[in-house]
């Protein structure tokens, strides 16, 4: 797999940068960090960071972002706040990463913009691109899996999920009128069951028109399962390339 246009390639010392998108309980994180632990398991030197945070900085933006109470938030807002924390985690994090040959492992990237503001907002995709070109200086991801689930079954999980949490925090927000939310969930988990489906829709649209960086595993299995799909893909990539430090992607 080549570097994909947008990338510039540091030299031989470049590491590795995967990411994992998905919509609302796909099982990224889980799943990010067991991609995290077997690349470890295959020798190499890997960074895991989460979107938005990943930085101070970045943690205070996903605090607000994320603030289910935060239900008047412009659209424009929020794209430009996800950019914001992106470029704070390229700019500190990510990209000294990779200059040092480093392998980084990250929940979530620009894809989940274009999917989240570009088509669920309806901001359009364009617009969300040329605004995180700027953010993260046009870093693309060697590889990106795309984790897709049903709309109903993911936000069952999710709420599932955060949903004992906030059975020990009395005074939660109420959804939203003709929203799926139960109150336990964060400000996205709770928004219509429309705007999770364009969502699912425009994640399949990108990952359709990049075939090559996005590769789509089918969530809907166990956790084991998802992993077995997903090491397989990674594989194939680690394959492809010589590790960080020589020698460790042919394991």
């Amino acid at each position: 797999m080549g570097i994909p246009a947008g990338r510039r390639s540091p030299g031989p010392a470049r590491g590795i940068f995967l990411t994992l998108e998905g919509s609302e309980g796909a099982g990224k994180t889980t799943q990010a960090r067991l991609v995290a632990d077997d690349l470890r398991g295959r020798g190499l030197d890997v960074v895991e960071v989460r979107e938005p945070g990943g930085t101070p900085i970045g943690e205070q933006i996903r605090a607000l972002l994320l603030d289910a109470h935060r239900r008047e938030m412009a659209a424009r807002a929020e794209m430009l706040l996800f950019a914001a924390s992106r470029a704070q985690l390229v700019a500190e994090v990510i990209a000294p990463a990779l200059a040092a040959g480093r392998c980084v492992v990250c929940d979530r990237y620009v894809d989940a913009s274009l999917a989240y503001q570009g088509v669920g907002r309806g901001l359009g995709i364009d617009v969300v691109r040329s605004v995180n070109q700027v953010a993260t200086g046009g870093l693309v991801p060697d590889l990106t899996l795309l984790l897709d689930i049903d709309v109903e079954i993911g936000l069952e999980r999710a709420r599932a999920e955060t949903g004992r949490a906030a059975l020990a925090h009395a005074g939660g927000p109420s959804p939203r009128p003709g929203a799926l939310g139960t109150g336990s969930g964060d400000r996205m988990e709770q928004e219509f069951l429309a705007f999770h489906r364009r969502v699912r829709e425009g994640f399949l649209t990108i990952a359709k028109n990049e075939p090559q960086r996005i590769t789509v595993i089918d969530a809907r299995g166990s956790v084991t399962a998802v992993q077995g799909a997903i090491r397989q893909v990674v594989a194939q990539l680690l394959r492809g390339r010589e590790g960080p430090g020589g020698g460790e992607g042919s394991r």
